[in-house]
């Protein structure tokens, strides 16, 4: 079994590599259920619906050019092509290449406590299928 510690995963927003500023990333992967339930059913019937995605992603905030702010703030309530990867190596079997056009809809540039590290958490929606590869890259 190849299991896997999560501590270099790759991170791509319209090809500008963010992932030295990632602090976490959680890929979120479902599908609408809808209720199929109809008279002389004992039980509920559910039938899968619309996939759906998302992304949270936690970056330490950067403000210089080509960094963290410069690449996301004007992508908010715009779609983009976004990259991960559990690994930041080619893609394989077993790091496999995900990709899919998101958009933003939210973004926090500037927020924490006194003393505490300057973090941007940003929340990306579907905007498109999410394309799994597993081909060397």
């Amino acid at each position: 079994m190849a299991t896997i510690i999560y501590k270099n995963a790759l991170f791509e927003v319209n090809g500008v590599d963010l992932s030295d500023h990632v602090e976490s990333l959680t890929f979120n992967y479902g599908s609408e259920v809808q209720d199929e339930t109809a008279m002389g059913d004992d039980t509920r019937i559910n039938k899968g619906g619309l996939k759906t995605w998302s992304l949270d992603v936690n970056f330490h905030q950067d403000y210089t050019a080509a960094n963290v702010d410069a690449t996301l703030f004007s992508l908010v309530g715009t779609t983009a092509c976004y990259e991960w990867r559990p690994q930041a190596i080619c893609s394989t079997a077993i790091n496999p290449r995900f990709s899919a056009i998101g958009v933003i809809d939210s973004y926090q540039p500037q927020g924490g406590s006194v003393g505490s590290l300057l973090d941007a958490p940003v929340t990306i929606q579907s905007a498109s299928d999410v394309a799994r590869a597993t081909a060397a890259t």
